[in-house]
């Protein structure tokens, strides 16, 4: 099969498009036929590599994955030529957070693609128990694009973040496929929505996704006023951080007293420094947050298509071009997801 893979950790001259054998799913995996794969800023990361993380070589990426079913290894209703998404958390164990529904605390919680081999490729073997079946009116690109993004958004908005219609959120930098889709799904409860972004087209496609009030970062450095002016010296009651170094102190001057910040990634940086008297002054919660549960994936997915929620699509190509299309994820360039198709 063709796939995009990596021998070593590095930068983006370590990724390969080419020949691997075809997975062979073990007892209790499913094979599945890749139509629509995902992007996202996981695939950088685990390319790079950090302390702890051992994988098998070579490995491949890719966690947002919609297909088709080619063979079960295993007792299902699961029928060959079934089109399917995959839910991107797997629960290797139970433990004390399982059972209290929280999957992704879970020191055994794994996503595929980060420390099992993902969808970067033609095929992928994937447990049988986190397939779903995908509707016939919902496109494979269209369907990719809301997975892994999907469950992160909804524990990240709702469940940790206990976001409510009414409310104002602060969505920090809006390019990316978590930050884009937060604005449509905060939008369709009934939140008001301010979005940063650091040009006037990705400003535009933020209103057009729902965001009532948009800032240009680089024209308005001071951002976190221009917040305040326009909560009329309030401030956002959720803020939605997930740019880390470069924007964490002005999110703490942004965010409204007794508010609420939560974070689920650092693409600028993960060595933070700021004036933590902001937080017990103005009583702030700071919430980390990651992936999601069983459940969660099942009431975003749902949420998603039941409200007929197209999410932003930056560009579609195929997985040829995708060592190129991760380069332009990395430099920031997109709007949105980008969608490669084997």
């Amino acid at each position: 099969m063709k796939a995009i893979f990596f021998e070593q950790h590095g930068e983006i001259d370590v990724l390969k498009y080419g020949d691997l054998p075809d997975p062979q799913p073990k007892t209790g995996e499913a094979l599945v036929r890749v139509r629509a794969v995902a992007l996202n800023h996981l695939d950088i990361w685990v390319r790079r590599g950090w302390s702890g993380l051992r994988l098998e070589m070579p490995h491949i990426t890719g966690s947002d994955i919609a297909g088709e079913i080619v063979e079960v290894n295993g007792v299902a209703n699961w029928k060959a030529g079934t089109r399917v998404v995959v839910n991107p958390g797997v629960v290797t164990r139970e433990d004390e957070w399982t059972r209290r529904g929280e999957d992704s605390i879970s020191p055994g919680y794994r996503i595929i693609g980060e420390q099992m081999r993902g969808g970067l490729a033609e095929l992928v073997a994937v447990p049988i128990n986190n397939l779903f079946s995908l509707p016939a009116e919902i496109e494979y690109t269209r369907a990719a694009a809301t997975l892994l993004t999907g469950t992160t958004c909804w524990r990240m908005l709702f469940k940790v973040g206990k976001l409510k219609p009414g409310e104002t959120v602060l969505v920090v930098g809006s390019g990316g496929g978590v930050n884009s889709l937060s604005i449509q799904l905060a939008r369709k409860i009934g939140a008001d929505v301010i979005a940063l972004a650091g040009n006037n087209n990705k400003l535009k496609k933020a209103q057009e996704l729902g965001a009532g009030s948009v800032i240009n970062y680089r024209e308005c450095p001071s951002w976190h006023v221009e917040v305040m002016k326009l909560t009329k010296g309030r401030g956002a009651d959720l803020v939605i951080d997930n740019v880390g170094a470069a924007t964490f102190e002005k999110s703490l001057r942004a965010v409204a007293r007794g508010g609420r910040i939560v974070t689920v990634g650092n693409t600028s940086g993960y060595n933070i420094q700021f004036d933590n008297r902001l937080i017990f002054t103005k009583q702030i919660s700071l919430i980390g947050s990651t992936m999601g549960s069983r459940q969660d994936f099942i009431d975003s997915t749902t949420f998603i298509w039941r409200e007929n929620i197209v999410p932003a699509i930056d560009r579609v190509a195929p997985l040829s071009d995708g060592i190129n299309m991760i380069q332009r994820l990395q430099e920031g360039k997109q709007f949105g997801k980008i969608i490669l198709t084997p």
